[in-house]
């Protein structure tokens, strides 16, 4: 059975249990504001109808649909309608308009799009891209050969975007592996903050495969959060750091009284922050390791009070190890001695869309190479330390570009940074930083950032060089995007 099929036995068994509880827009925290209840009857149903009118328009098995969509059920409704109609199910940002949409289209090679509209949808035919290169051409016979069923982009850090084929039987082994530690359930009660175009598989997919509910909120704004989060029971929360740190900041007397695990992904978890979190909602939040070639390989169920800042260990299905310089694992590792983390499992990715390379090319021989450095404590927990492609070299010493942001982004002054490296003459690569102040009209001093970070760091590692900025540029999943150079608008610091 594929997920749908899972989710059709719901439906069948458990019609009038709610799959869906979404939140009226409007109303204020601590108030009853109208809460629409759809069960997995309904759900089904719906999606079943959207399958058929996108089968009558021509839609046909194998082909790669755009799904877009805004925020809410309507996205879910029409996920799983694709997926219904066995196309390869393509979610597009919903800020992605224009040229930006082009672009989207002719790198994913769609076939079609579905327009979520009123009242309802629309369907259209993708017209052929006649300067696609030879080399980036697909070959479908393999592509369907795959049952394909999900297609998504990495997000793009280092501007480099790969699309990530999931065929449905990856996408079944990947939900069973992922639940040994969840423990999802039909009495849980899934707190939903993340954008669904880049978040669905081991999430919205997963809950919905174990009968739970997915809560809807109708904003990310921490009072309307917790107070529907309250009135609809709350199991689960997932979330990313940013949503965390909203929930935290939020001086209220609302609880979050029946929540028994928060999950962070997304991004990697600031320990101020989950300090926070837990000192306010006594629940510790519990970091995962999200990668859409691979899954949820590590979380951190085991030690998420005592060490916040670890991923945490290896599911029981997974094989993570760390291959040093020269391609051999790494016997011991520590903060100054990491590296690449490397894994290997079950669901993984069966292609990447253009060019086209199976998976055998990717994984062969080491499993997936995340390009992250990371090591293990004498526990087991894993850490990361940074990526390969942060790491930064000055005259022989190196470092990761995350470890000087975190010292960085304890300044009280400084909301966030970014650290890369700069070229130099004499010494290869100097560290340099990118601040978004606290307070644009008091950016700290350059005399009292480096004396900040010489608190806490070596002295090779202190940024050479601060500029002030009033953003840091980021993907269209709002993680910053890694590139090197500063952003604009700058002023010296």
């Amino acid at each position: 059975m594929n997920v749908i099929d899972q989710i059709r036995e719901r439906a069948r068994t458990h019609p009038d249990h709610p799959a869906l509880s979404v939140d009226s827009a409007g109303h204020g925290a601590a108030g009853g504001g109208s809460v629409r209840h759809i069960g997995y009857g309904e759900l089904v149903a719906r999606a079943e109808a959207h399958a058929g009118r996108l089968r009558d328009a021509g839609l046909r098995p194998g082909e790669r649909c755009g799904l877009l969509a805004a925020q809410g059920a309507g996205f879910i409704e029409l996920a799983l309608g694709i997926l219904a109609a066995r196309a390869c199910l393509a979610p597009i940002p919903d800020d992605h308009r224009g040229v930006v949409l082009e672009d989207f289209v002719s790198r994913s090679r769609l076939h079609a799009i579905v327009r979520e509209g009123d009242p309802t949808p629309v369907f259209e035919r993708c017209a052929d891209d006649a300067a696609t290169s030879v080399r980036d051409a697909i070959p479908e016979e393999d592509f369907r050969a795959l049952d394909p069923a999900y297609l998504r982009f990495t997000s793009g850090t280092t501007r480099v975007r790969k699309g990530v084929l999931l065929g449905h039987a990856r996408i079944v082994e990947r939900l069973a592996a992922a639940n040994r530690s969840l423990e999802i359930g039909p009495s849980d009660r899934v707190l939903w903050l993340l954008p669904m175009a880049h978040h669905f598989v081991v999430s919205i997919l997963l809950y919905l495969q174990q009968g739970a509910t997915v809560l809807l909120p109708s904003s990310s704004l921490a009072r309307t959060v917790l107070g529907f989060a309250r009135r609809e029971g709350a199991t689960v929360v997932y979330a990313s750091p940013h949503h965390y740190g909203l929930l935290a900041a939020d001086d209220s007397e609302l609880a979050l009284e029946r929540v028994r695990l928060a999950v962070s992904t997304a991004d990697g978890l600031r320990v101020d922050v989950a300090e926070r979190f837990e000192s306010r909602f006594a629940v510790p939040l519990t970091q995962a390791l999200g990668i859409i070639e691979v899954g949820l390989p590590v979380i951190n169920r085991a030690s998420a009070a005592e060490k916040p800042g670890a991923l945490g260990r290896p599911l029981p299905d997974y094989e993570v190890w760390l291959r040093a310089e020269d391609g051999t694992p790494l016997a011991t590792s520590g903060p100054e001695r990491t590296g690449e983390v490397c894994i290997r499992g079950p669901g993984m990715l069966d292609a990447y869309l253009a060019p086209w390379t199976p998976a055998a090319r990717v994984l062969e021989p080491d499993g997936f190479r995340t390009g992250d450095q990371g090591w293990f404590d004498a526990d087991g927990d894993l850490y990361l330390a940074g990526r390969r492609s942060n790491r930064i070299s000055m005259a022989g010493m190196k470092f990761f570009a995350e470890e000087v942001e975190q010292v960085l982004d304890r300044h009280p002054g400084i909301r966030e940074s970014r650290v890369f490296a700069r070229p130099h003459a004499h010494l290869g690569e100097i560290p340099a930083a990118e601040i978004v102040p606290a307070d644009p009209d008091a950016a700290p001093s350059r005399k009292e950032l480096v004396a900040h970070c010489r608190g806490a760091l070596a002295a090779y590692k202190v940024p050479r060089e601060f500029r002030v900025v009033a953003s840091l540029e980021r993907t269209s999943s709002g993680k910053v995007r890694r590139a090197r150079g500063a952003a604009s608008p700058a002023r010296g610091a």
